[in-house]
């Protein structure tokens, strides 16, 4: 008698399913698998959408075509694969008892029963739908799956000129935002909070992206929400009104988040977790021992807080993909967790983070030191060198990374993975500061940024180095504190740009040891220059001298986000 076959069921295409379905069959060629997918599309790159709509990915299916060109839909599935795939098809219910899923094909309203030994639930997440008034209205958009994509494509025509509103400013309106700009629209971007790309970046951080934005002629409207959207008597989106003002529209992208899909496994009795989505154990299976879930449907463990978190990712989905698959077929496989690794760009500025943001590394209760470290990408003497800020957040007591953020038009990727590693592997500050990273003119600095901001940040934790943040700094200002603001700039630096307050003092680093008597010793001495390297020099001399209470300004007038005097 032959051996029975293992039948596995999978819910729900995109990323997740495909890449279970695909290494399923690696491992067990004799295996029965069976994708559902409510979509006429089964596999495409979600991420690749913006770049759709802006016109640098010419055709939709692009986006489902594998490395060498072959397009991912279902018939490349069964005879390559060797992968039923059932599309338009909606799964209605799961029988945990007899192992079995009731579906019906949208377009015949056929019912399909179909029984499994394996259920695997990769139905991903649904853009977040606010309670707007005029939600309803044409021209109202989201951008979650391809016929989205395609139907802001095909419908909106002649947009240059035309005004886009994208409500939200995080990943997919940022992203979205470039698209339209190169459309030659008008876009306004409306944020409830104060600061874009809220969830990822800290406030002094996310002020370089908002600076980028501006500077390409987008107009960004935080601290504001929208109450409703306006439309003509054709039922066409004519503005956007907010509690501040209203904003003319032809167009709007609503962006404010996803959400996972969980009413199927609500129903089947599968326990959700504490972040709304579906739990899963480290093996990524589900409360129900044969039905494993991934993708934008399930929660993660955060590898520095060690607590549940929602934080859908096309990367993510594809090794949950591969870990799900691997313990069906019986190779033990786990999946530890996620960092809340982001990488975008916006226009010219590259925009990277990882691990825990300082707020959330201060809700913790983590005790911690931060560092801020602009810098040339390159050695700054090789001619195409751009500018990347670092921001480190570092635990006092392990002196280990809790998380990182940089920004920049110049190579940040390389740098956060470099981040992404030693936090994976609970890497000191003082190993980073020794890696044999890469080097040479083209690629980085003979100290690459990263060890210089290690290097920085041991100097903090040594008492060393004595700083203090921008952030801080402004807190003082506005409480009208007396200290000085020690610029040690040269002055014609001074005359380009300068912090204008009028507790700055210059006096050029070269001059400083002479001109020690006109420092009140009595005040607090906050130095700094254009990056603080000439500032940290600065505080060392005076408490080489006898001054007890002198800090550095981190990142000095580079990573300054508030007011700022221009030539």
């Amino acid at each position: 008698m032959s051996e029975k076959k293992l039948k596995v069921v999978i819910v729900g295409g995109v990323a997740c399913g495909p890449k279970t379905a695909s290494r399923i069959k690696r491992l067990l060629p004799d295996a029965e698998v069976t994708i559902i997918e409510k979509g006429e599309l089964l596999s495409y790159a979600g991420c690749g959408l913006p770049f759709y709509l802006s016109g640098e990915v010419h055709d939709y299916k692009e986006l489902m075509c594998t490395p060498a060109g072959v397009v991912r839909d279902t018939h490349f599935f069964k005879m390559v694969k060797d992968v039923t795939v059932l599309n338009q098809t909606l799964v209605e219910s799961i029988d945990r008892n007899k192992k079995a899923i009731k579906a019906v094909n949208t377009l015949s309203g056929k019912a399909i029963d179909i029984e499994y030994d394996k259920l695997v639930l990769t139905v991903g997440g649904t853009p977040f739908i606010p309670p707007i008034k005029g939600i309803d209205l044409k021209g109202v958009n989201f951008l979650s799956t391809i016929d989205d994509a395609r139907k802001i494509h095909d419908e909106e025509k002649n947009l240059k000129g035309k005004n886009a509103v994208i409500i939200g400013g995080g990943l997919i309106g940022i992203e979205v935002c470039e698209s339209f700009v190169k459309q030659g629209m008008n876009v306004t971007i409306i944020e409830k909070l104060d600061r874009v790309l809220p969830a990822l970046l800290d406030p002094e951080m996310a002020y370089h992206v908002h600076n980028e934005l501006q500077a390409n002629n987008v107009t960004v409207l935080l601290n504001d929400a929208v109450v409703e959207i306006k439309g003509d008597d054709q039922g066409n989106v004519k503005s956007v009104k907010t509690n501040k003002t209203e904003v003319p529209s032809d167009l709007v992208l609503i962006a404010i988040g996803t959400k996972p899909n969980i009413t199927l496994a609500k129903q089947a009795g599968i326990t959700i977790g504490t972040t709304g989505a579906i739990a899963v154990n480290e093996f990524l299976c589900t409360s129900d021992p044969d039905i494993y879930a991934g993708g934008d449907c399930v929660e993660n463990i955060h590898l520095v807080s060690g607590k549940p978190i929602y934080a859908p990712m096309g990367s993510t989905a594809n090794k949950h993909g591969r870990v799900i698959a691997n313990n069906i077929c019986g190779k033990e496989s786990m999946f530890k967790g996620v960092l809340g690794t982001a990488i975008c760009k916006v226009f010219t500025m590259n925009v990277a983070r990882t691990g825990l943001s300082e707020q959330q590394a201060r809700d913790e209760g983590y005790d911690f030191i931060t560092v801020l470290n602009p810098s040339p990408d390159k050695a700054h003497f090789y001619p195409d060198a751009k500018l990347i800020i670092i921001k480190l957040i570092v635990d006092k007591k392990s002196r280990t990374l809790l998380g990182a953020q940089i920004v920049g038009p110049g190579d940040v990727a390389k740098r956060i993975e470099v981040v992404i590693t030693s936090i994976t592997n609970g890497a000191m500050i003082d190993n980073i500061a020794n890696y044999d990273l890469a080097y040479a003119p083209p690629f980085s600095p003979a100290m690459d940024n990263i060890i210089h901001a290690a290097n920085i940040a041991q100097n903090k934790l040594d008492g060393i180095g004595k700083s203090i943040s921008p952030v801080e700094v402004k807190k003082k200002m506005d409480n009208n504190e007396d200290f000085i603001l020690l610029d040690v700039r040269s002055p014609q630096e001074y005359e380009e740009i300068r912090i204008d307050d009028t507790r700055v003092k210059l006096i050029p680093l070269g001059k400083l040891r002479e001109s020690l008597h006109q420092l009140d010793k009595s005040k607090e001495i906050i130095t700094f220059c254009k990056i603080s390297l000439r500032g940290y020099e600065a505080q060392r001399i005076l408490a080489g001298a006898g001054f007890r209470n002198v800090k550095f300004l981190d990142g000095g007038i580079v990573c300054w986000p508030y007011k700022k005097l221009v030539k």
